[in-house]
């Protein structure tokens, strides 16, 4: 078999070697050949959704939950697919849009991965 290395972000087993940099096909994760240690403490810290799947920029997510948008009357009914999210630092870490409410940041407990 390979003896490459599993990938750093999401621990596939499918890693390639291209031009001195392994790559993942899985989720397109580049790292060089001696830095396997480096990328995989960050990858422990990823942002993770309500049933522990790691979450990467431009997942679509669903929502578990109702929310109240904060001084609003509206709410994100449970089952609302958020498509395109962005991963920002912060106790909010999903800032995306959603159709007929607008731009907002959602908590990652709150979304399951679509």
């Amino acid at each position: 078999m390979s003896a490459l290395p599993d990938c750093p972000e999401c621990g596939s087993s499918y890693t390639y070697e291209a031009a001195g940099v392994l790559a993942c096909p899985a989720c397109g994760h580049e790292w060089r050949v001696g830095d396997e240690a480096a990328p995989s403490a960050a990858g422990e810290a990823g942002v993770r959704d309500a049933v522990g799947n790691l979450l990467a920029d431009g997942d679509t997510v669903t929502v578990i939950k109702d929310l109240k948008v904060k001084g609003s009357s509206l709410v994100v009914k449970v089952g609302t697919k958020v498509r395109n999210i962005r991963l920002v630092e912060g106790d909010h870490d999903i800032d995306c849009k959603i159709d007929g409410i607008g731009a907002m940041k959602l908590k990652s407990q709150f979304v399951r991965k679509a």
